[in-house]
């Protein structure tokens, strides 16, 4: 497989899919009922949903049904699913699978046109949106360094927009979190960066764990097998940054060499073990003397609980809050699709697993903040690096299955 940069320069697009709830929005009948217990739910009435579950009801709602939702999201607290409807028929439908179903203002539709209006008037440096699945709007971020002209700009677009959208500022800036090869083997806020001799070698690897090349340092995502060959993913603005990695900082132990980089547009890179017997597992290193293995990937859902991991700050947890975000973070570096998350991350962490239990999810792209303030973190989706390399999970063939 030939290594190709893409450099794509281009306004962001719209957002592929609509996650959505309103807290302000009205229930319909039953979305109160919290308190029933798995295995006592009743035809019709709110049962509880695991992530997994709750996507294979989504996608089995009749055709008729889903055009009159405006998407969906698990509540926390009750392991409801809650469907956003835009008609009482369709309500009705969706109480009787057992989810929630919740009345609300704005359509998919209309959603997804406001994300193109942005995309083609309001793509401002500095700024990210997503459809918020709490208030049935788009959800505009504008970092600090949005100020002047360039909010004048944002605002003179979004202040038309009404009721689809909701502006608001984040104290930090949106940034990729590759870094710099830390001293001494320490990452930031404490977190000890794991470098070659913290491993067995490099046929070892496996995701979380520091990789170097071009005077960066990146996390290492999955371990996939593509037409027969281990190889790894991580993130795409770090496959641009140089076409071999190593797993240590002084470059004596090498890795692989880049195979397929793309950034911006997505944010993922393929990167194929120089050792062509190399047994990678299919697992995360929680970077606190324990594994995660992976035998699959998920799409993610609005409410998913996640965990992240990377060399810099280690595992970290939270939830899933949007889906499709588009994020600019400057120099038309424009990147779309994306998970977003309100788990924090750090420079280094770029290319870091996301994970749901034991099913790989995404691979960590940028963000705003760090692991003492918090902030925003975004992810590029494994399902969709899968889809366009034409890898699979694993070094062993590809057993592990997209679910």
């Amino acid at each position: 497989m030939n290594h190709r940069r893409v450099n794509r320069r281009r306004g962001a697009v719209a957002v592929a899919a609509a996650a959505a709830v309103v807290a302000a929005a009205t229930l319909l009948p039953h979305a109160d009922a919290s308190t029933d217990k798995p295995g006592t739910d009743t035809p019709g009435s709110p049962r509880t949903f695991t992530s997994r579950s709750a996507a294979h009801l989504a996608a089995s709602l009749e055709p008729g049904v889903r055009e009159k939702t405006a998407g969906w999201y698990l509540d926390g607290a009750t392991g409801r699913m809650v469907v956003n409807v835009t008609a009482e028929d369709a309500a009705r439908r969706v109480e009787a699978t057992g989810a929630v179903p919740r009345l609300v203002r704005n359509s998919t539709a209309a959603l997804r046109g406001a994300t193109r209006t942005l995309s083609d008037r309001a793509s401002v440096p500095g700024t990210a949106w997503s459809i918020d699945p709490k208030t049935n709007k788009v959800v505009v971020t504008a970092d600090r360094t949005v100020t002047g002209a360039k909010l004048d700009a944002l605002t003179k677009v979004t202040d038309h927009m009404g009721h689809l959208v909701r502006v608001k500022r984040s104290s930090g800036e949106f940034k990729r979190y590759e870094g710099s090869p830390p001293p001494a083997g320490h990452g930031r806020s404490g977190s000890r960066t794991r470098a070659q001799g913290d491993a067995p070698g490099a046929g070892a690897l496996i995701g979380g764990r520091a990789i170097f090349g071009g005077g960066s340092r990146c996390s290492l995502g999955f371990n996939v097998t593509v037409q027969g060959a281990p190889a790894f993913l991580t993130a795409g603005h770090c496959g641009n940054a140089s076409r071999t990695w190593t797993a240590d900082q002084a470059g004596g132990t090498p890795v692989g060499t880049v195979a397929d980089s793309q950034f911006p547009g997505s944010d993922f890179a393929l990167v194929t073990y120089d050792d062509p017997n190399t047994g990678a597992a299919s697992a995360v290193d929680l970077l606190n003397g324990t594994v995660q293995q992976i035998s699959g990937a998920a799409e993610a859902n609005v409410g998913m609980r996640v965990q992240r991991v990377g060399s810099t700050t280690g595992l970290k947890d939270g939830t899933v809050t949007g889906l499709g975000a588009t994020v600019n973070y400057g120099n038309g570096d424009i990147v779309n699709g994306l998970i977003q998350t309100d788990v924090c991350a750090e420079p280094g962490d770029s290319g870091g697993s996301l994970f749901a239990d034991d099913s790989a999810v995404g691979l960590t792209s940028g963000g705003s903040g760090d692991c003492t303030r918090g902030g925003e973190t975004f992810f590029q989706p494994v399902t969709a690096a899968l889809r366009a390399t034409g890898a699979t999970l694993g070094a062993d063939g590809g057993a592990a299955a997209q679910r």
